[in-house]
């Protein structure tokens, strides 16, 4: 069975809380040897990096995601910082836009993102991106800030294949989670089956977007096992392939040495 990398799961969610460790156990009986843990606010940032601390094959990602970023302070952007240097975390994110809840303004979320941007330049380490219903702007702002200096994830991509274009030549991977085995989402599956095999990555962002036969459930990273073969059927590729390809793509992004 091929080893699988889930580059985006959030076992630091209040969801997973109560059954963490058996979600973690099934993950590896899944073959799951690899997970990024995203962060999104400075208590989830923390959980992730705890778990990272306590788990083989966990890593944290830290940042602040668009709906959590009003009333940020110095010292908020400082422990990021702080957080960073640590051996097992491997990205700033998940930040960037978010245009479908009002919990915060354009205006806050565009400075935030502006901000982490900035520090993931000064860092250089790679970026993982958040977009919803913001694409135009997501890209504007990658363009203006100079992202392309360390290039990242576009996690659970949901935008065009020129778009996709675009963001693979600010050095961006494409990740796809759940939504791909959606039997409605057509946009997914056709950029699915034309991002060139060195920027493509797999994902759960579990909890949340479960894959087919699972959709309604609450989703879990064993559950990538699924997104890998939805996309090795698209591309018409073989299923172990696949897996190796998203492994060493995410291995090579995050600077995470061989097993």
């Amino acid at each position: 069975m091929a080893r699988l990398f889930d580059t985006h799961s959030h076992l630091n969610a209040p969801q997973l809380a109560e059954e963490l460790e058996a979600v973690i156990q099934r993950a590896k009986e899944a073959h799951v040897e690899r997970i990024v843990i995203p962060g999104y606010d400075l208590a989830a940032c923390e959980r992730a990096v705890a778990l990272a601390e306590k788990h083989e094959g966990l890593y944290a990602a830290v940042g602040f995601h668009p709906t959590d970023v009003r009333g940020l302070t110095q010292k908020d952007y400082e422990r990021l910082a702080e957080w960073s240097q640590l051996d097992h975390v491997v990205a700033i994110g998940e930040i960037g836009l978010d245009y479908h809840w009002d919990t915060t303004t354009k205006e806050e979320q565009h400075e935030a993102f502006r901000r982490q941007i900035h520090l993931a330049k000064d860092l250089n380490m790679p970026i993982i991106i958040h977009d919803r219903e913001a694409h135009a702007d997501i890209v504007r702002i990658l363009k203006e800030e100079g992202a392309k200096e360390v290039g990242g994830i576009m996690h659970c991509f949901s935008g065009s294949w020129e778009m996709a274009k675009e963001c693979m030549n600010m050095n961006f991977m494409i990740s796809f989670g759940g939504p791909v085995t959606f039997k409605n989402a057509k946009r997914p599956q056709e950029v699915a089956r034309q991002v060139p095999t060195d920027y493509l990555l797999i994902e759960t962002d579990a909890p949340y977007l479960t894959p087919e036969p699972h959709r309604g459930k609450r989703n879990e990273p064993s559950y990538v096992v699924h997104v890998a073969e939805k996309i090795a059927a698209l591309r018409e590729m073989d299923f172990e392939e696949l897996c190796e390809i998203t492994w060493k793509n995410a291995e090579r992004l995050f600077r995470l040495g061989n097993v």
